[in-house]
């Protein structure tokens, strides 16, 4: 007997802040995966970008900024849900909800808050289904980081395994979802473990003028400057504890220069640069993975289309094996979409969406609210 299934969307605009990747799921009653229906992604304007990127930091007339910036966000995700539904065939109707990020422009857990831009009622207007927005408060007001939340929808999909698994997600900043064999009674962990795409993506568009290292060409013709990897590690947030997490922030183009300047590198070939940038992402990436113990490494976001990155990565945790999240069956651009679809699934199911080992909350909270959609 075929077991009932639901329709959800997932969108996802992260710290790279170069896309909204979108994806039509569907999920059993129990919340567990039953395969995506179709996925979709559209590049972030440079106008809305720019905007975006300049509301990480203080400036004039921020109130107005944000506003006018998440309703803009919130027009562009709904039209990767009409592209969604374009590709599946399916009617807003169809659906039950869509799990929706938003921009994180803010992240300061320790000061109790976390703000992703979005407009939920203009999306749920816009594409005629129920919004879950706002995923990260409850997390945050429970005591926790609000973040990394994907690693609960990793273990429900990846989970089950003979050996310690890491899923690896290499978007603007890079996270770790360190999971127990299935026999193992040990609970997950994951955490930020730093810089990925954020800092690779400005340096190339300042010294190349474009968006990314396609394929990491650039970055793989460098060498990584010893000094300044050493330096670089050097910040207090590599050897914190976790439950973390971490953002735009700190690492920013501010924090580079300064690395550049303590260790005189500021007239170092820009290329060799961005292969110490590479270099420090899979060092720090690579650590807790191989002190957890993990021999099947897989990979999302990104950076795994990132040929120089993923081979720094091998390179730095063999003879544990390192391959893309296509290998078990999902794309590696749609994981973390997919993981907010879940979230929203969890969310009209009534249970909850955090793993307080992971963030630090007191305890398992359902996250979001719901933005009803006028049908």
């Amino acid at each position: 007997m075929n077991r009932p299934v639901r329709l959800y969307a997932g969108l996802m605009s992260g710290t790279s802040v170069d896309a909204v990747d979108g994806v039509l799921a569907a999920f059993h009653d129990d919340t567990s995966p039953a395969g995506s229906l179709a996925f979709g992604s559209r590049p972030i304007p440079a106008p809305l970008r720019e905007a975006l990127q300049s509301l990480q930091g203080p400036g004039t007339d921020e109130l107005a900024r944000a506003a006018v910036a998440a309703n803009a966000l919130s027009d562009l995700y709904a039209e990767v849900v009409a592209d969604l539904l374009a590709a599946s065939g399916r009617r807003p109707a169809d659906i039950e909800a869509i799990g929706a990020h938003g921009q994180t422009v803010r992240h300061r857990p320790e000061c109790g808050y976390t703000i992703q831009l979005l407009n939920p009622s203009r999306l749920a207007e816009r594409s005629g289904i129920a919004v879950v927005a706002d995923l990260r408060s409850a997390d945050v007001a429970a005591g926790g980081q609000g973040a990394p939340l994907a690693p609960g929808f990793h273990r429900a999909v990846f989970g089950v395994a003979r050996e310690r698994r890491a899923i690896v997600n290499l978007g603007g900043i890079a996270n770790v979802s360190l999971i127990p064999a299935a026999d193992e009674q040990a609970p997950m962990l994951g955490f930020d473990t730093g810089p990925a795409n954020t800092l690779l993506d400005h340096w190339c568009r300042e010294h190349t003028g474009q968006d990314f290292d396609r394929d990491g060409s650039w970055s793989a013709g460098g060498r990584a400057i010893d000094g300044l990897l050493a330096r670089m590690l050097e910040e207090p947030y590599f050897n914190a504890p976790p439950p973390k997490s971490t953002g735009r922030e700190l690492f920013e183009a501010g924090w580079l220069q300064a690395a550049l300047r303590s260790a005189d590198a500021l007239d170092a070939d820009p290329r060799d640069v961005q292969a110490t940038l590479a270099e420090l992402t899979a060092f720090t990436v690579a650590k807790p993975c191989i002190e957890f113990g993990a021999r099947d490494i897989r990979v999302c976001g990104g950076g795994a289309r990132n040929g120089d990155l993923m081979a720094r990565l091998r390179r730095r945790v063999a003879p544990a094996t390192v391959e893309d999240t296509s290998a078990l069956g999902i794309d590696p651009q749609a994981v973390e979409a997919l993981a907010f679809a879940w979230l929203a699934c969890r969310r009209l199911a009534g249970l909850p969406g955090n793993v307080p080992a992971v963030t630090g909350a007191s305890g398992p909270r359902l996250l979001g609210g719901l933005w009803p959609a006028a049908r």
